[in-house]
């Protein structure tokens, strides 16, 4: 192992993907027995996210979600990745991330992302515009301020105010900057768009401010990681995303996952395959060996700290065994 690896962090996002012949109860207990998992691997952090009425993923509650993994183990750092800010009041999630940091005390994370609802129907239904992304800057400089007890209304957060929940933007282009001015560690992916993201990364780093959050710049890189024992293995565990986001390409709607083999034996539109292929290419995947090469050259490249596994696939074992052996390869200590 390299000493570049050696020396960086690595932990797991999970999206609690819903699988065809199984619903959106076993994706979420599915999330949270993985969470165990990669605990017991030794893991640094395993995190959830937020989407809205999209068919494939059952995370619609991240820090509800988040609340029931931290529960459900005991030394792993748990957060969001993330709670979408501009779909929410600033107070109401410092309230909610103060409820876990009391519960779980500093083992949790505040993932913040810019995003607001995918669809029109979403949007309507949270009350929310596309436009409310415009004054993430602002939302974000709120919601810290309920936990330094600087409100802007002379209401109180409690019982976030005087606690320490350590903040990350997620964040592309625009979003770094953001991130770099606010002195906060920066979440950024993926790995298959090298040169944007290297983009994303300098102008962070370019930008970056110290601030009471973090005192120098701190790069968690997010995106596909799939090892097994082949490289024909690997390449199959892509296949199931793969598939979902050729679907949502041509119908304009995420599915749930399907098992792999069922899609190597479908026919294809043209459009359809070309998606399928695209989004199967640029990942890191391969065996032991062939992943250490590729993330110790991602990392070199990126300077990162952290790699954060973003990994969805229809056989959760399969996943699982992956997560096993990227563990090997990063030299992780299983905890007891």
């Amino acid at each position: 192992m390299s000493s570049v690896i050696a020396s960086t962090r690595f932990s797991v996002l999970d999206r609690s993907r819903i699988r065809e012949g199984h619903g959106g109860p076993r994706a979420l207990r599915d999330t949270v027995r993985l969470a165990q998992e990669v605990e017991r691997l030794g893991y640094h952090r395993i995190w959830v996210a937020e989407h809205h009425g999209v068919p494939g993923v059952a995370g619609s509650a991240p820090t509800v979600l988040a609340a029931a993994i931290a529960a459900a183990t005991r030394v792993i750092r748990v957060g969001t990745g993330g709670v979408m800010l501009p779909n929410h009041q600033p107070l109401v999630v410092a309230e909610q991330f103060g409820v876990l940091e009391s519960l779980f005390p500093g083992r949790i994370d505040m993932g913040l992302g810019r995003s607001v609802g995918f669809t029109n129907g979403v949007r309507k239904a949270l009350g929310r515009d596309k436009e409310d992304a415009d004054d993430f800057a602002g939302q974000l400089a709120e919601l810290l301020g309920w936990f330094e007890g600087t409100s802007p209304t002379g209401a109180h957060a409690r019982p976030a105010e005087g606690l320490r929940v350590p903040p990350y933007v997620l964040a592309t282009g625009e979003g770094a900057a953001i991130a770099a001015e606010a002195g906060l560690p920066l979440v950024v992916g993926d790995l298959r768009g090298r040169e944007r993201l290297l983009r994303a990364i300098d102008r962070y780093r370019a930008g970056f401010r110290a601030s009471a959050w973090a005192e120098e710049p701190y790069v968690v890189v997010a995106g596909t990681v799939a090892v097994a024992e082949t490289p024909e293995l690997a390449r199959r565990l892509l296949v199931p995303e793969a598939w979902a986001v050729a679907y949502s390409g041509t119908r304009g709607t995420f599915p749930p996952l399907a098992p792999a083999g069922e899609i190597e034996r479908r026919a294809m539109t043209a459009k359809e395959r070309d998606l399928y292929e695209s989004a199967l290419r640029g990942h890191i995947h391969g065996t032991e060996e062939q992943v250490a090469e590729a993330l110790e050259t991602a990392v070199k490249e990126t300077g990162a700290q952290e790699i954060m596994v973003t990994t969805s696939t229809y056989d959760r074992e399969a996943l699982l065994e992956s997560h096993r052996r990227l563990a090997r390869v990063a030299g992780l200590t299983a905890s007891r």
